[in-house]
């Protein structure tokens, strides 16, 4: 444990860089200004079982989280596991995950996730988002039109009369509520697996953080999470970990 607690804590304090732009994963703010949610309470529970104090980091977006970590901005991060995030930190298995899919007008053509990615289609999209790197892999067709964050990005798709806004399927549920004439996309083109990381030195940490998830996702933990937090039926604890 002095090992682990060296390399996640080396000052005492468990630093824990958080998105705030997952409205499911933080749905509050305390009035000190920490987070409140189901990725707060991950770390949390980590800091507790370490026996340290917890300091959240907040970030506007994923991407800036993962740049914060080849800054030393974080001890631990919880963001959605991804190839080019990968390269420098190391993620454990998921503890949730989120279906990513489309939001398009309502007398759109497109009915399947598959059928968008075709020539000259137009899809609007959170910038540096996991979805926006999945389908920058992926889309060989249709092209991605960029803003910064969830707002931003259906505010481009609703001005720029876009055919498609990609995103994950619960924020997209509420886009289609406040936006008549729009329909989201049955299926998925990917999950998103929300996965705790640290840096990729630390060996000793990583699979500690790797036992936790295997833990907290088979024991109910995360389950409970969900619960708590309202968003359980939006969010599923991670399918390869239960």
């Amino acid at each position: 444990m002095d090992q682990i607690k060296a390399e996640l804590a080396p000052n005492g304090i468990l630093r824990v860089g958080v998105n705030l732009a997952n409205m499911l994963l933080v749905t509050d703010t305390a009035e000190n200004g920490d987070p409140i949610g189901v990725s707060p309470d991950m770390a949390a529970e980590i800091a507790r079982r370490l026996g340290v104090g917890v300091s959240y980091k907040t970030f506007a977006s994923p991407g800036a989280v993962a740049d914060a970590g080849l800054e030393d901005g974080w001890d631990i991060c919880l963001i959605a596991d991804e190839p080019k995030r990968a390269e420098s930190i190391s993620f454990t298995a998921a503890y949730v995950e989120i279906e990513g899919t489309y939001l398009v007008p309502e007398g759109s053509k497109f009915q399947t996730v598959e059928a968008v990615d075709s020539a000259g289609t137009r899809i609007a999209v959170s910038d540096r988002a996991a979805y926006d790197l999945y389908l920058t892999r992926s889309l060989k067709n249709a092209t991605l039109h960029r803003a910064e964050g969830l707002s931003a990005a259906f505010e481009l798709f609703k001005s720029e009369g876009f055919d498609a806004l990609a995103g994950l399927r619960p924020a997209l549920l509420e886009n289609a509520k406040s936006m008549d004439g729009t329909r989201v996309v049955d299926g998925c083109y990917t999950t998103i697996q929300q996965a705790l990381g640290t840096k990729l030195e630390n060996t000793a940490g990583a699979a500690y953080l790797q036992s936790i998830v295997e833990e907290l996702t088979s024991n109910g933990f995360v389950e409970g999470l969900l619960d708590r937090h309202g968003v359980n039926g939006k969010l599923q604890v991670a399918k390869g970990t239960r």
